[in-house]
């Protein structure tokens, strides 16, 4: 069987490095890179760390607008799958690269496998609920990582080729904590366990929007205990021009790689994001979470307890945190996100089908 798998930015290549090495045990696998989110971090040092194969092709389409980029992908996906004759092509999450690999391959009758379907926000102001919703629409197989993005699914009347395989994302966050451990990430790290804070703040809707930002910042500075904040640059850059203040307690540091990141969520006291991996990745490392957003596709977290909405109010921001560090935790489902073996079961449901 061979496959052409579509990826884009750096956390799909995260989250594809488990399914990629099951996939290539017994199969031929080329990948495309458009280089929709492409930046230095992404070397040959990122995928020999991480484990990550290298891409058998790169587009390099870059930072555009949502239509020009769409078109020039789905133009050098659509070269690619007339070159490779694939029997399917993976598609990860929701990406502009996710729509225009799904739409190349859809316009050529090639099977379209969407890992991480089904999820929604229910807000169509994100780009990314729209390419979610087309991709899920004109997939052949959609594997979903939860039970709710089944039912979501269903809803939207699609129930053929719909397969509960639990989370890739938790494949990879085990995958790569092996990784760390072996390279004693942890010991390099001048921050012991439960004695900070973790932040991330990057999301459109926060660094597009001042007034937000100051929220957040004001409810860290009445947030006892020290933040450890990875400042993004588009963060950086609002901060910046808009000549903000950071509060005293928080450390500001440099943009951190994948394995260091995921060792710094695990050892949190407590994480404030409004990233939609790390609120999962939270959950499955069992650290309290308070999201800085208004809505999150990732609803198994907030009703089990694990994580709170808060969006950008800083008294809710702030009450979320008092509020996790009074009361005790509720019981942790463990098998919420499967159990680590997605990969191994989209691989055997694309055998099957194909078979």
């Amino acid at each position: 069987m061979k496959l052409v798998t579509v990826l884009g930015a750096r956390p799909q290549f995260i989250k594809a490095a488990p399914l990629s090495e099951a996939l290539r045990k017994k199969h031929e696998e080329k990948i495309v890179h458009t280089g929709q989110h492409y930046d230095y971090q992404m070397s040959d040092v990122f995928f020999e760390e991480l484990g990550i194969p290298k891409p058998d092709y790169f587009l390099g389409v870059g930072s555009k607008q949502h239509g020009a980029q769409t078109g020039e992908m789905l133009t050098g996906v659509e070269e690619v799958l007339l070159k490779e004759k694939p029997d399917w092509v993976l598609v990860y999450g929701d990406t502009n690269s996710t729509l225009a690999g799904a739409l190349a391959a859809a316009k050529l009758h090639i099977p379209i496998a969407h890992v991480e379907a089904g999820l929604r926000s229910y807000n169509r102001q994100m780009p990314e609920e729209v390419n979610r919703v087309l991709t899920d629409h004109v997939s052949t197989l959609m594997f979903c990582p939860t039970d709710q993005a089944v039912k979501n699914l269903a809803q939207e009347g699609l129930i053929e080729g719909v397969v509960r395989t639990g989370d890739v994302m938790a494949d990879a966050l085990y995958f790569h904590a092996r990784r760390a451990e072996e390279r004693n990430i942890a010991g390099n790290l001048p921050y012991p366990k439960k004695s900070y804070l973790l932040a991330t703040v990057h999301r459109a809707e926060n660094t597009d929007n001042p007034s937000r930002l100051e929220g957040i910042l004001k409810a860290f500075a009445q947030i006892e205990g020290r933040i450890v904040l990875p400042l993004h640059p588009r963060t950086k850059k609002l901060i910046l021009d808009r000549q903000m203040t950071l509060p005293g307690n928080v450390e500001v540091i440099e943009p951190v790689g994948y394995l260091e990141m995921i060792i710094l969520e695990k050892g949190a006291e407590l994480i404030l994001t409004d990233s939609g991996g790390v609120q999962k990745e939270a959950y499955l490392w069992q650290v309290p979470c308070v999201t800085l957003r208004d809505e999150t596709e990732w609803v198994e977290t907030v009703h089990t307890g694990w994580n709170t909405l808060t969006g950008a109010n800083t008294e809710d921001i702030v009450a979320a945190v008092t509020s996790y560090r009074k009361n005790p935790l509720p019981p942790y489902l463990e098998n919420l996100y499967g159990n680590g073996r997605a990969s191994d079961e989209i691989v055997a449901t694309l055998e099957k089908k194909r078979g």
